[in-house]
């Protein structure tokens, strides 16, 4: 915990998680969403433009608590590699099915992370179902077409009859799987697809130009940690926040965080980290995990959710990994945001079932906050150690270790 937790100077680095989308979004959902929370819980808070170099961003003066606080946020952008991941064709696809479930399924990966939730476990067969399913559909109504025009074509030509409805049958099998893929904005059956064989095709380890893109996000932070901020505040959602652990791991491991500088935080946000450190070649994040939970040089907090059914919440990702040391463990402190009593009855009861809106809460308003306030973290005067500084962890969490693979790098 930092012995000066008074902020009047924040870097925040953002990491998001899978995500194809223009970093814009995040700025708009801070603004929008840092707007409602001011007007909920009684505080100023605005963006300008970035003031920094970074490649996306923006700046935040707030006033929280009755002090004031400029905070410069940059999103660490990854996107570009996850549309180049995600540029497969419908057979490419479905190829990428097989290997997904085969590399979850036959390493007992599958079955040990059901022991932990079964919620983000469902969220990763959804888009197997949901492909098959369309695969089925489509090839119902391709035989029941095919008959019709096997009846017909016979009636002139019946040695073609055979050919002409097998061409027929897979036309039209393609033309429903290409009408299914254009509606995936709503169903998210690609999308999914493409997230969860992006660590599955490496059963684990990370791929070369995403540990390209990690050494300079590394260099980002670095820098940062070089300033005149009073914090550096690296936030992971989702799979970000895997990427984050095993980024902070190298930067203390390369003594490129000064240890008169600015206090270094790390919030886990929505994490999945199970989903990856439980596959086989998963060495370099367990090392990662092991490493960082024992480090003073950082703060560490993760939130997570029950209500959010695409996160292994409450799941200390160290512990469950099965990397913990058996003394000196200090992180994470693992806290939930408790969405059924965040939310009031009516927004719980509208978001309830949007599972994916749902997993970016930890980025939004709460219209009954507790003591998880994503803006008050982010610009507020406290840094996140001092914020939580006494805060005990969620009694609910789970640390029982039932990964298989425990080896680390």
């Amino acid at each position: 915990m930092s012995s000066s937790p008074t902020v009047t100077r924040r870097r925040v680095f953002y990491i998001p998680g899978y995500d194809p989308i223009h970093p814009r979004r995040y700025r708009e959902l801070y603004r929008k969403e840092s707007a409602a929370q001011a007007e909920i819980s009684g505080y100023e808070i605005g963006l300008r433009p970035k003031t920094t170099k970074g490649s996306y961003g923006w700046h935040v003066e707030a006033e929280i608590e009755g002090a004031r606080c400029n905070t410069d946020v940059e999103v660490l952008v990854w996107s570009d590699i996850v549309r180049d991941s995600m540029s497969s064709t419908i057979p490419a696809t479905y190829l990428q099915l097989i290997w997904t479930a085969s590399a979850y399924i036959f390493s007992g990966a599958l079955f040990r992370l059901m022991r932990l939730r079964k919620g983000p476990v469902i969220a990763a067969l959804y888009p197997v179902g949901m492909l098959l399913l369309q695969l089925a559909l489509c090839t119902m109504v391709a035989c029941g077409l095919g008959f019709v025009v096997f009846l017909g074509v016979s009636v002139v030509a019946p040695l073609l009859a055979p050919w002409v409805t097998i061409a027929a049958g897979l036309a039209l099998i393609w033309v429903g799987l290409r009408w299914f893929r254009s509606k995936d904005g709503k169903l998210f059956a690609y999308y999914l697809m493409h997230d969860y064989s992006f660590s599955a095709r490496t059963l684990g380890s990370n791929p070369e130009a995403l540990e390209e893109r990690m050494a300079r996000f590394a260099d980002a932070i670095a820098e940062a940690l070089q300033g005149d901020s009073d914090e550096v505040l690296v936030v992971g959602h989702s799979s970000g926040a895997h990427l984050a652990v095993s980024i902070l791991a190298d930067l203390i491991r390369d003594g490129r965080v000064p240890s008169e500088g600015p206090v270094l935080s790390f919030l886990s946000l929505g994490q999945v980290v199970p989903m990856v450190s439980f596959l086989p070649r998963a060495q370099r994040l367990r090392a990662d995990l092991a490493f960082l939970c024992q480090r003073e040089e950082l703060s560490w907090v993760d939130v997570t959710a029950p209500g959010d059914g695409c996160a292994f919440a409450l799941c200390d990702p160290v512990s469950v990994t099965g990397v913990a040391p058996e003394t000196g463990k200090r992180w994470p402190l693992v806290i939930s945001a408790a969405f059924t009593q965040t939310l009031s009855p009516e927004k719980w009861k509208e978001m309830r079932w949007r599972f994916f809106r749902l997993h970016f809460q930890y980025l939004c308003a709460f219209d009954r906050p507790g003591d998880y306030d994503y803006f008050r973290i982010t610009a507020g005067p406290k840094t996140l150690g001092a914020r939580f500084d006494g805060r005990v962890p969620s009694k609910s969490r789970i640390e029982t270790p039932v990964n298989r693979y425990r080896s680390v790098a």
